[in-house]
């Protein structure tokens, strides 16, 4: 029913998480556009089939009115992967088959893309951000495949999380992914591992 399509990571700046970004990847991230209705903007890595999203508050942006996704209006301290997200074909059954509180649909775009989304009314998705947000992208455009090429690709995703076995049963029949692994520890965490032109890199 879900597939992976990216992950993101958050920052107080985008300049701040992109040069993050690039100094532990060793390669340079795309800008990518900004998003009216949250007040944010972001730059892209392509990874093959999925993508790389940095993401922050844009301070040019009115304040949107409502909680931005992400939680981005709490976030605090370094660059870091706070969520990922996954697309369906059908964002009515999926929501009707993920936990309370995934949110609610709303239509985005920016540029030529166009996407539906489910946001929650306080940005904070389940089990603190680390099940995934979902989205429906609308028409044949994709980040993925307007990016350049890399040469970076995704080895493995860890989603640690105290309650890593009620997160392991609420993802179970939605998602097979085996770059996806979760553990248990004691604070919600996402840590990456990506094969790049200059070998492993974490984030």
């Amino acid at each position: 029913m879900l597939q992976f399509d990216h992950l993101a990571l958050a920052a107080q700046t985008l300049e701040e998480g992109v040069a993050h970004v690039e100094e532990r990847l060793g390669v340079r991230l795309r800008p990518g556009g900004k998003h009216a209705l949250m007040g944010t903007h972001n730059a892209l890595l392509g990874l093959g089939d999925i993508y790389f999203e940095v993401i922050a508050i844009d301070p040019e942006a009115p304040p949107p009115g409502r909680p931005r996704w992400f939680a981005l209006d709490d976030f605090s301290g370094p660059p870091r992967i706070t969520n990922w997200i996954v697309r369906t074909d059908d964002l009515e059954a999926a929501r009707a088959a993920a936990p309370p509180g995934v949110g609610a649909p709303i239509d985005l775009a920016r540029g030529d893309l166009r996407w539906r989304m489910l946001v929650p009314d306080d940005g904070r998705l389940p089990f603190d951000g680390l099940f995934p947000a979902i989205i429906a992208w609308q028409g044949a455009a994709h980040p993925a495949r307007l990016l350049a090429e890399s040469g970076c690709r995704l080895r493995r995703m860890e989603l640690i999380h105290p309650e890593a076995e009620a997160l392991r049963a609420a993802l179970a029949g939605l998602l097979a992914d085996e770059r996806i692994t979760i553990s248990s520890g004691p604070a919600p965490a996402i840590a990456a591992e990506f094969d790049t032109p200059g070998g492993l890199r974490r984030l």
